[in-house]
């Protein structure tokens, strides 16, 4: 059987090579547009609950009640830390919807959830009390610090650096990570 080059018919079927001009070719505008959707809803969602804790907007309990929560989970210093988790969810949330520092923002959520998926292991996985839902914005989190914002981020017209590297994304991961063991470790009873 002769060998045919790529995009030549072979009598059967034809196949194109995945090239530029190749349907099956990825537009980098759609990238762009599915991470920018990406983290806006990503970001606006926690944005969102930080506010709740925070200052009890959208129907949310306020920061005494949060630190309640905290402190029948057995964390430490239950004020600061409802006032840490509502700030992080804040302006990480916010960091990550206009794809400002995004690898840090990503990471600051990662160890969020981190957290929350602790105060809710055990509970099975589906929601209302298990970690699905936490789980999703985790990893949505994750995929964003590694793969970057995108073209359309405030991270464009930062001075340094202005192209997003795998190797940025992966040390933000690690230092979400690390944080989020420390204070399961050293402020949870």
């Amino acid at each position: 059987m002769p060998l045919h080059p790529p995009g030549s018919s072979t009598g059967t079927h034809t196949t194109a090579p995945a090239g530029a001009g190749s349907p099956l070719a990825t537009s980098p505008y759609g990238t762009d547009i599915g991470l920018l959707l990406l983290r806006c809803v990503v970001g606006l969602t926690m944005a969102v609950h930080g506010s709740q804790k925070l200052f009890g907007w959208f129907n949310g309990s306020g920061l005494d009640s949060t630190a309640g929560f905290f402190a029948s989970e057995g964390y430490s210093a239950p004020k600061a830390m409802a006032t840490i988790a509502g700030l992080t969810e804040t302006l990480c949330g916010l960091g990550l919807a206009i794809g400002l520092l995004t690898p840090l923002a990503g990471a600051g959520i990662l160890g969020i959830m981190l957290n929350s998926i602790a105060t809710k292991w055990g509970n099975g996985f589906f929601n209302p009390a298990g970690i699905e839902y936490d789980l999703v914005l985790l990893t949505a989190a994750v995929s964003l610090a590694l793969a970057g914002p995108g073209r359309y981020a405030a991270d464009r017209f930062l001075p340094v650096p202005r192209t997003h590297r795998l190797s940025h994304g992966i040390a933000a991961v690690a230092l979400g990570a690390v944080s989020a063991a420390i204070v399961l470790v050293a402020l949870r009873d």
